[in-house]
């Protein structure tokens, strides 16, 4: 039997003494799994798991992952040094690495040469990209240098850290013209205590502020989060406080997690764990908030025109999405995979919007 990847990380010396492990490949390793692969068959050379805070700098080995022919996923950064409670990632990831500018930029422009309209940039903390780097160069630099390569119309942002929308970072942010108005700000509780024994380093006031000044710049901005439920210590009290938050923000979309130990981590210690079913309990009641929030603003767009990136078709139908992240169905004739076309939102479901009379831009 084969391993390889973070858990390895985390769990090196137990997987070490498993006699049915042949070989054991760390988070650095898995670029060269062939190769590993190839010297265990030749000579039984078994593990290779590096201490991740050992390393440095970013492994740039071909990070581009195609979701589909009309977008396409950047990473550009790696590791994380938040240290949330209940996360284990930087002890399976290591510190934060960035990678080069000039590595992205000339990946995004032979992205743009295949005709490809959509980039998504992320990392595993991808606030941080940059705070590496000896000069001053950090994710809004890299934004608005990606904002310049031609072919390239949408520039999508992954998950991130909410107190990386500062005000300078908004100011410069909203003159590129090719940012999407969606972003997912990981808020994870909507309690300053819990957020406190979480280690997220902000509170509700701070958060509720920046999605604020994000309404004010972009009137048609779509704001989606990660919420855990059930965090250890967490009271009906301090729940409610979180649903009443989460119900004056009102996030499009909410993804909700019961709270799930990790052995290693500072939560897993916590005294006061939530039994399962409060959790489950817990976690319909957000759910059904969410999704009556979806429902919501779905119907709020009927009668307006959209702009869709049309990325598929099923039957005689196209599925795509608006810059804002709305998913769109629309009937047409003709091929419209890869355009971004107009259309009038008729009318829509819980999930999507559905799109009639269109026509391309």
């Amino acid at each position: 039997m084969w391993q390889c990847g973070c858990y390895i990380q985390v769990a090196k010396e137990k997987l070490n003494k498993m006699d049915e492990i042949d070989l054991c490949l760390g988070t650095n390793e898995k670029k060269e799994i062939v190769q590993y692969v190839e010297k265990y068959l030749q000579n039984g050379s078994k593990n290779k798991v590096e201490d991740v805070f050992q390393t440095k700098e970013y492994g740039d080995f071909g990070s581009i992952t195609y979701t589909e022919k009309t977008r396409a996923v950047i990473k550009v950064q790696d590791g994380c040094d938040r240290f949330c409670s209940y996360c284990l990632i930087p002890y399976a990831r290591g510190r934060v690495r960035s990678r080069k500018p000039e590595s992205v930029l000339q990946e995004i422009r032979e992205i743009a040469k295949k005709g490809i309209k959509e980039v998504v940039i992320t990392g595993i903390h991808v606030a941080s990209y940059g705070k590496d780097f000896k000069e001053n160069y950090r994710l809004i630099d890299l934004l608005e240098q990606i904002n310049e390569i031609v072919g390239i119309q949408r520039i999508r942002l992954g998950s991130i850290e909410p107190l990386l929308m500062d005000e300078e970072f908004l100011k410069r942010l909203k003159k590129l013209n090719k940012i999407c108005h969606h972003f997912h700000l990981s808020l994870q509780s909507g309690c300053d205590e819990t957020l406190k024994r979480m280690n997220r380093r902000y509170e509700t006031k701070q958060f509720e502020e920046i999605v604020k000044n994000l309404r004010n710049i972009y009137q048609d901005v779509i704001l989606t989060t990660d919420i855990i439920v059930g965090f250890p210590g967490e009271t009906e009290e301090e729940f409610e406080k979180t649903y009443e938050f989460l119900k004056k923000i009102k996030f499009y979309k909410m993804h909700v997690f019961p709270y799930s130990i990790r052995t290693g981590t500072k939560a897993a210690e916590m005294e006061h764990q939530i039994p399962n079913a409060k959790k489950e309990e817990r976690s319909k009641k957000l759910i059904a908030l969410s999704e009556e929030n979806q429902k919501e603003y779905h119907h709020k767009y009927i009668g307006k025109m959209v702009q869709i990136l049309v990325e598929e078709k099923i039957g005689d139908e196209f599925q795509g999405h608006t810059a804002n992240y709305l998913s769109a169905k629309l009937k047409s004739e003709g091929n419209f995979v890869n355009e971004i076309v107009t259309g009038k939102v008729e009318k829509s479901t819980k999930d999507e919007l559905i799109v009639e009379n269109v026509t391309k831009m």
